[in-house]
C-alpha cells in the first residue's frame, strides 16, 4: 500500500511536469544550412513545398516584377535538397498566375493551387485555380475554383477533404474571408460564408489536430490592432470558430504543428525591418514569440514547412542579396 501512494505520488509530480513540454515549452531551432535554390527570373516569390515519392517538389512565382502580367508557376524538383531542376512552368495568356501552394491529394497526386490575377480591363479581377499532376512534370489543365474574386489562399487536407479560407479582393466593400471545402480539389463547398467580416482579412494557414480541432493563423490589414494577426480555432464541422488577437502583424502565414504538440509559424514581421521568421504560437494563450529569423529582408515571406528526417525544411523568398530569389533552409530542433 505504501509503495503504491509513493508511485501515485512520483506520477502526480511528474506529470505536471512533462505537460508544459508539449504545450508551451520554447521550441529550440538552430539553422543548418540555406541555399539560393533560383534566381533565373526578375522576380522569383511566393513558395509551396512538399515531398512526393521521394522527392522535394517546391513551386513558385516567376515574373519581371512583383506584379506583372506575365507571372508564371515555376516547379522544382529535387531528390537530395540540394540539386533542384526546373521540372514545369504553368503560365497563361490572360492572367498573372499567383501564390502557388503545393499538396498531395488521398489520391497519391500532386495538387497545385493558387489564384490567377485576370488582365484588365475584365469584370472579373481574380480566380482561384487548382491544377494536378501523377509525377510533378505534366499537368492538368487549370480547374477553376471558389467564386469570382474570392482567392483561396491555401490549402489542407484532412480526411479525405481539402479545406481553404478564401478573402475577397477587388476594390468594392466589403472585405471577408470564407471557409471552403472540396472531396476533390475540383468542386468547393461553402463551409462559412463569412468567417471574418470586420476589417481585412486575408492571407491564412489551416492545421487539423488528431482529435479533428482545426486552428487557423489569419493575416489582417489596416491600422492599430486592426493590423494583428488572428488565431482561431473550431471543432468539426467548423462551422464555430473562436479568435485571438496575437498582438503583432504578421505576413504569409505558414501554420505547422510539431509531433510533440507544440505550434511553430513562419511569417513576414515587419519590426525592426521586414525579415521571415519561424516563430512559436501558444494556442492557449493566443501569442507568438519570434524564434529564428531566417537569412531574408525587403521583399521576402511566403514560406512553406515540411518535416522530414526529423528536420525541418523551409521553403521561402526573400531579396536581401538584392535580388528577390527562392531560398531552401534546414532547421534543426530539440525534442
Amino acid at each position: 500500500m505504501k509503495t503504491l501512494l509513493k508511485l501515485t505520488a512520483a506520477l502526480t509530480l511528474i506529470l505536471p511536469a512533462t505537460l508544459p513540454l508539449e504545450a508551451s515549452e520554447p521550441v529550440q531551432l538552430k539553422l543548418e544550412s540555406v541555399q539560393k535554390i533560383w534566381d533565373q527570373d526578375p522576380h522569383n516569390a511566393f513558395t509551396g513545398l512538399t515531398r512526393f515519392k521521394d522527392q522535394w517538389f517546391c513551386v513558385f512565382r516567376t515574373g519581371k516584377a512583383h506584379v506583372s502580367n506575365d507571372g508564371a508557376l515555376q516547379v522544382l524538383s529535387s531528390k537530395d535538397g540540394k540539386e533542384w531542376k526546373p521540372v514545369a512552368r504553368l503560365t497563361s495568356e490572360t492572367a498573372d498566375l499567383r501564390d502557388a501552394k503545393i499538396a498531395v491529394t488521398p489520391k497519391g497526386q500532386l495538387m497545385l493551387s493558387g489564384a490567377a490575377a485576370l488582365h484588365q480591363p475584365n469584370p472579373i479581377r481574380h480566380q482561384s485555380m487548382t491544377w494536378f499532376s501523377d509525377d510533378g512534370t505534366h499537368w492538368s489543365k487549370g480547374n477553376i475554383i471558389g467564386d469570382p474574386d474570392m482567392w483561396l489562399w491555401g490549402m489542407r487536407w484532412h480526411e479525405g477533404d481539402v479545406y481553404s479560407i478564401g478573402y475577397k479582393t477587388g476594390k468594392t466593400a466589403p472585405k471577408f474571408t470564407r471557409l471552403y471545402k472540396s472531396k476533390d480539389g475540383k468542386q468547393y463547398e461553402i463551409v462559412v460564408d463569412k468567417l471574418i467580416d470586420k476589417g481585412y482579412s486575408n492571407e491564412s494557414s489551416l492545421v487539423f489536430t488528431k482529435d479533428k480541432t482545426c486552428y487557423c493563423l489569419l493575416r489582417r490589414d489596416g491600422s492599430g490592432k486592426g493590423a494583428n494577426g488572428l488565431l482561431g480555432v473550431a471543432k468539426p464541422p467548423y462551422t464555430d470558430w473562436t479568435w485571438k488577437d496575437l498582438g503583432v502583424k504578421i505576413g504569409g502565414p505558414e501554420l505547422f504543428r510539431l509531433p510533440d504538440g507544440r505550434f511553430l509559424a513562419t511569417v513576414r514581421l515587419y519590426s525592426p525591418k521586414a525579415h521571415t521568421s519561424i516563430c512559436q504560437i501558444d494556442v492557449d494563450k493566443g501569442t507568438l514569440t519570434e524564434l529564428l529569423a531566417l537569412p531574408s529582408g525587403g521583399d521576402t515571406s511566403y514560406a512553406n514547412m515540411v518535416l522530414h528526417d526529423g528536420m525541418l525544411n523551409v521553403s521561402y523568398y526573400s531579396s536581401h542579396e538584392g535580388k528577390t530569389s527562392i531560398y531552401f533552409a534546414k532547421v534543426s530542433y530539440k525534442k
